[in-house]
């Protein structure tokens, strides 16, 4: 198994003025990831839009991004449902040729017990040979996975791999870092968080962040890993204001309005996300002149 640790990038879905993806874009982004120092790729997560992606678009984007990246990177691919069978379906039924883990979200909306949280990632690891990776994101899915489930699913099925950690509460991921079997890794959800939390035994991030400054984010991310933590605080002050700014209208509207800036993409999105405000993208403007970049 390719571990996942250090810079992953929760890729957009670049768009055309129409509304049609952008697979051009989707080509130079992918790219542009791979040649900058990027350590693996997350495709279809929650910054992707997925939601309002058909399932035709979802399986060209996967099948374009394996092709472009063309195995250079490990691939994490997004498969979530909160419909356990469509999760376990997709994983028996779909090729997944490329696809080195996945990463499955905690169920939305249903807002589970512990017990059919556990359930759902049981079931979902016995559907496949890829690794799993969890994702804790209590902010859109309405229920907070403990650090008790996580570790009991870390040490009862030998595949799930990993934890992508947004919670927000530190105290809880730094519990599953002192408590976790050996070979199960954390990775932070959070870009703001990663440079506390690669301190304290985290082994990387699932970035927003990372589709704009894939080179900057990949080097602060790098320095950490090899303890050069002054060094690597130079990089996270100086992306300070932008981890708040990104999230200020909502994720990915923030990194678009950026990237758009960057003339990297079209800042557009899909309903029911709109663009960034005028405001917000006026302060990002600010912002990259400010740190240079």
């Amino acid at each position: 198994m390719k571990r996942l640790s250090g810079l992953g990038v929760a890729m957009i879905t670049p768009f055309n003025d129409d509304g049609t993806v952008d697979y051009n874009s989707l080509d130079s982004l992918t790219e542009q990831l791979v040649k900058h120092d990027v350590d693996f790729l997350c495709v279809l997560g929650t910054t992707a839009e997925t939601p309002t992606l058909t399932d035709e678009e979802k399986r060209v984007i996967r099948q374009r991004t394996i092709a472009k990246n063309h195995g250079r990177l490990p691939i994490l691919l997004g498969v979530s449902s909160n419909c356990t069978r469509c999760v376990v379906d997709t994983l028996r039924n779909e090729d997944l040729t490329g696809v080195d883990a996945v990463l499955v979200a905690v169920p939305y909306y249903n807002k589970p017990s512990q017990e059919g949280i556990y359930q759902h990632y049981k079931a979902i690891a016995e559907a496949t040979s890829l690794p799993v990776v969890m994702y804790n994101v209590p902010g859109r899915t309405g229920v907070n996975m403990t650090a008790e489930t996580t570790l009991r699913l870390a040490r009862d099925c030998a595949n799930i791999v990993a934890i992508k950690e947004a919670s927000g509460n530190k105290e809880q991921i730094l519990e599953i870092v002192a408590k976790k079997p050996y070979g199960f890794d954390v990775l932070s959800g959070d870009d703001s968080l990663t440079f506390e939390l690669m301190q304290q035994g985290v082994k990387g991030v699932v970035s927003v962040l990372g589709n704009a400054y894939p080179k900057e984010f990949a080097e602060m991310v790098h320095l950490l890993q090899q303890g050069q933590v002054t060094e690597a605080r130079n990089w996270h002050e100086k992306f300070d204001t932008l981890y708040s700014l990104l999230f200020v209208d909502g994720n990915p509207s923030g990194v678009k309005a950026l990237m758009s800036l960057q003339a990297k993409v079209r800042n557009v999105l899909r309903l029911p996300l709109v663009p960034a405000r005028a405001t917000t993208t006026e302060s990002l403007s600010k912002e990259m002149k400010n740190i240079g970049m």
